[in-house]
C-alpha cells in the first residue's frame, strides 16, 4: 500500500501581499500537522485575482522563476516540512507572461514549471490581457509523494487536460483556482456546475482529484467578483471525501491508497479499451475526421 494524504487550502486575498504569502504558510503548516503530504494553495494567491480588469500597472506582480520570493521562500516551506508543494504564480519570462505553476518536491527542490494552456477571456476574468497561452504541455511530475498532474482553473472545464495527464502516468490531479460569480449575470452560479465536471474528470480516469479555489468578495474600479470557495476532494469514482463551504478559509485533506486505485484501473479497462484511431476530431477545432 502506498497511503497518500492529499490537502486543499482555502483564503480570502487582499493586496496586503505579504498578509497572503503569510496566510497560505499557515494553511499549508496546518494541513502538514494533519498529516498532508500533498498540499494544494488556490491560484494566484499572492494577490487579488487581478484579472478582473485590463491594467497596464499590474503587469509589475509577475517576477521570473529564478528571482521569485514566493517561490523561494515556498520551497524553503517544503523541505522543512517534507511536503509537496504545488505553488500557482505569475511569471515573467522576457518579454511573455503566463499563468503559471511551480512543482516544488518535498525536499524543497523545483521539479518544473507547468504554464496554463487555456487562458479564458469574458467579463471578469480578462486573462488574455496578461497571460500568453502555456508553451510548456501539460505536464507530470514525479515527486517523492507519486506522480502529480497538475493544471490551472480554466484547464479543468476540458476533459483532454485530465485525460493527457493521466496518460502520461498521473496518480493525482491537481487544480488550483479561482473560479466565482459572473459580473455580467448576477443569476449565474456555476458552482455545482464546476464541482460536477470536476468529479466527472476524477471518476473518467479514476484518479483522485484536488481542487483549492479561493474565497471572499474583491472589488476593483470597474469590476466585483465572489468567489465560490467549496474547495475539495475527490476520490478516485468521482466522490467528495472532503469540502469547504463558499465563505470559510481553512483546509481540507483525504487520505488515498494509491497502489489499490492503480489496481482499480488496471483491471477496470478505461485505458486498455481507448480507441486513439477514433479521436482524430480531437485534434481538430471543428470536429472534422480529416
Amino acid at each position: 500500500m502506498r497511503m497518500l494524504t492529499l490537502a486543499a487550502t482555502q483564503m480570502a486575498c487582499t493586496w496586503d501581499r505579504a498578509r497572503n504569502v503569510d496566510r497560505v504558510v499557515d494553511l499549508v503548516r496546518e494541513a502538514a500537522g494533519r498529516g498532508a503530504q500533498v498540499i494544494l494553495p488556490q491560484e494566484l494567491f499572492e494577490t487579488p485575482y487581478f484579472c478582473k480588469e485590463q491594467r497596464q500597472d499590474l503587469f509589475a506582480l509577475a517576477a521570473p522563476v529564478a528571482d521569485h520570493p514566493v517561490l523561494a521562500r515556498m520551497s524553503a516551506l517544503a523541505a522543512e516540512l517534507g511536503v509537496v508543494l504545488p505553488v500557482s504564480f505569475f511569471e515573467r519570462a522576457n518579454n511573455a507572461y503566463f499563468n503559471a505553476l511551480a512543482m516544488i518536491d518535498a525536499d524543497g527542490r523545483l521539479l518544473g514549471v507547468y504554464r496554463k494552456s487555456h487562458i479564458p477571456d469574458g467579463p471578469g476574468y480578462q486573462e488574455k490581457f496578461y497571460f500568453s497561452p502555456g508553451d510548456t504541455g501539460f505536464r507530470a511530475f514525479r515527486t517523492r509523494h507519486g506522480v502529480m498532474g497538475a493544471a490551472i482553473c480554466w484547464d479543468q472545464w476540458f476533459p483532454e487536460t485530465a485525460r493527457a495527464l493521466a496518460l502520461m502516468g498521473a496518480e493525482v490531479l491537481l487544480y488550483p483556482t479561482a473560479i466565482g460569480s459572473e459580473p455580467q449575470d448576477a443569476t449565474i452560479d456555476s458552482k455545482d456546475h464546476w464541482t460536477r465536471v470536476m468529479q466527472g474528470h476524477a471518476g473518467a480516469n479514476m484518479l483522485p482529484l484536488v481542487a483549492s479555489n479561493r474565497t471572499g468578495r474583491e472589488e476593483e474600479a470597474t469590476c466585483a467578483l465572489t468567489f465560490y470557495g467549496s474547495s475539495f476532494i475527490a476520490g478516485p469514482t468521482g466522490e467528495i471525501l472532503d469540502a469547504l463551504p463558499r465563505d470559510a478559509e481553512g483546509v481540507v485533506t483525504a487520505t488515498v491508497d494509491l497502489d489499490r486505485m492503480a489496481a482499480q484501473r488496471a483491471s477496470w479497462g478505461l485505458f486498455r479499451d481507448r480507441r486513439p484511431d477514433l479521436y482524430r476530431p480531437l485534434l481538430t477545432l471543428d470536429g472534422a475526421a480529416g
